[in-house]
């Protein structure tokens, strides 16, 4: 078994997630079984209460775990199905460690640190070694080097490498190399301080992935290679990717990376095939038409808050060869109308949420989508407004609402089910993870998915009010995806729209670049045979005016 462990240093927000999902990317494409881990020295459980403004997007495993979105980047990037083994908190360390202490499991003994705190974090990289089904454990630290609350996971990386000995892993240390424009010249010295921050826990980077506007020429990597102790050949130049997030594998592969970390792991693995990455690439930088879509949510000023559809829908774009033009709405300024907003756009998109705020705006743009037959995909908090606006404006229920926003509502057509009342515990009454959902047939959503029966994940609390489905039904709303009893409404459409579908579940978090969840594949067909003039719109952008030959897919 091999480890990889990949810290950062300087400032936070470089992109270690991203580095650590490119670099298992091409070891998979080496032929090598990759797994990844993401360790957060924040003190809570997990984000799944955090505000997305604070911490971006609450990314859900198959088991229901609430993590960072980082594992979305991880998932997408590679064929990985991870679960709440592949994230660790400090809140679930010290957490593990209290309910210890109080059992008696440490026969009296002082609690501290070190070993106690130490051993619970070298324990769950030990869970996925004794598995043996990978070859490689990428094993990201979040924050930033010299953090105070980062230390204990440092320190179990130090005690851990001893233990496994120091040719099975490779530190690889992703910093900031900050150009000084009054004087035209690149800085190294915050890289030598996080280093020298690295090595005084006692942990010394084999590589250096090098956040830097301008290129690193052959003075800058040698200065980093001398301060750093690390080989020059390990100075690795990461520069801000032009067009997508996907070039960055081909960056870094280009920059000899994964050639490098099999060397210093004592790996003997073929050359990558890039063919296919490198196609997805050249259809998101170049593509042959473009689609304008509005996003309406109310973390839109956040790009993280939404990051796995803004991922998802340029999936299903590029298996269509076509681009998007995405209108970001916010939902509180639709409340009042939409004011024309939605004129212009091909589909319209509305994310889950929890809260009131916006919802009102929200209900609007759905109406909007569903009047002027514009293409329309809800998921989760947008399935219960389109359920919420269908049975207000064409069913006559005046009063209907969600029980989430209204606790009295006369017309609860969205509610908690019966056993989730009286659950107080934050997380606790929500249907998390990966449930089966029976697809009806005869509907637009079995012709899309193709199969009786999909796997979807889920994370919400309240759920379609089955008492309205007959009334609803008889105006044409049809529930054509349900829990395999057919107690639970997963999946709505209408009958007479081109394609208005919403899910209760959140498809983004099942998209891959290659293989684009089908929900989002529809949704761009249908937006590009709604496109203004009856045919999909050959691409205005000037970086899509020609194909990009695959070597100027990455920087030069």
């Amino acid at each position: 078994m091999k480890y990889i462990f990949v810290t950062g240093g300087v400032v936070s927000s470089l992109g270690k997630g991203l580095a650590a999902a490119s670099l298992g990317t091409l070891l998979e494409l080496r032929g090598l079984r990759v797994v990844f881990q993401k360790f957060d020295p924040y003190l809570n459980v997990d984000p799944g209460t955090m505000n997305p403004f604070q911490h971006g997007e609450v990314y859900v495993l198959n088991d229901g775990a609430e993590t960072d979105l980082d594992l979305g980047h991880y998932e997408r990037f590679t064929n990985c199905v991870l679960s709440r083994h592949n994230n660790l908190t400090s809140g679930q360390v010290y957490e593990s460690v209290i309910s210890k202490e109080r059992r008696g499991d440490y026969l009296g003994k002082t609690v501290q640190v070190i070993p106690h705190v130490t051993d619970v974090i070298k324990d769950r990289i030990r869970e996925l070694s004794d598995e043996s089904k990978y070859d490689v454990v990428i094993t990201e630290i979040g924050g930033t080097t010299g953090d105070i609350e980062g230390l204990p996971f440092l320190e179990a990386i130090r005690q851990f490498i001893l233990e496994v000995g120091a040719q099975n892993v490779v530190n690889m240390h992703v910093t900031l190399v900050p150009y000084i424009k009054a004087a035209h010249e690149l800085k190294t010295k915050p890289t030598q301080q996080s280093v020298a921050k690295l090595r005084e826990i006692g942990l010394q980077p084999q590589v250096l992935i090098c956040r830097a506007e301008n290129p690193l020429d052959r003075d800058v990597r040698q200065k980093l290679s001398m301060f750093c102790s690390v080989s020059e050949k390990a100075v690795i130049e990461a520069r801000d990717v032009e067009h997508t997030v996907y070039e960055y594998p081909l960056m870094l592969h280009a920059e000899g990376l994964d050639a490098l970390v099999c060397e210093l792991l004592h790996l003997k693995t073929p050359q990558p095939d890039l063919a296919d990455w490198r196609k997805f690439v050249e259809r998101v930088v170049s593509p042959k038409k473009r689609v304008k879509i509005a996003v309406v949510g109310k973390y839109i000023d956040l790009q993280d808050a939404y990051k796995s559809i803004y991922e998802s829908l340029t999936h299903a774009a590029a298996s269509q060869d076509c681009g998007i033009d995405l209108k970001l709405i916010d939902a509180e300024s639709l409340q009042d109308g939409t004011d024309g907003q939605l004129k212009d756009v091909a589909g319209v998109l509305i994310p889950g949420g929890f809260g009131e705020r916006g919802v009102e705006g929200k209900i609007k743009a759905a109406r909007f989508a569903r009047e002027h037959k514009i293409p329309y995909l809800g998921l989760c908090l947008g399935m219960q407004v389109a359920t919420i606006e269908f049975a207000r404006n064409v069913c006559g229920i005046k009063n209907a609402s969600s029980t989430e926003f209204d606790k009295n509502a006369k017309e609860p057509v969205i509610s908690l089910l019966e056993e989730q009342r009286g659950v107080r515990e934050k997380g606790g009454s929500m249907r998390l993870g990966t449930w089966p959902t029976k697809i009806v047939l005869g509907t637009l959503a079995r012709k899309i998915y193709e199969h009786d029966e999909v796997m979807e994940r889920h994370r919400h609390r309240y759920e379609f009010n089955m008492k309205y489905r007959d009334r609803m039904s008889e105006k044409g709303f049809t529930i054509s995806g349900t829990s395999p009893d057919g107690t639970l409404a997963e999946l709505i459409e209408l009958r007479d729209h081109p394609y208005f579908l919403a899910c209760q579940y959140h498809p983004e978090f099942q998209s891959k670049p290659n293989k684009p969840h089908p929900l989002f594949k529809g949704f761009i067909q249908a937006c590009l045979a709604h496109s203004a003039d009856g045919a999909p719109r050959v691409a205005s952008d000037p970086l899509s005016q020609r194909r990009v030959q695959p070597q100027e897919l990455v920087p030069q």
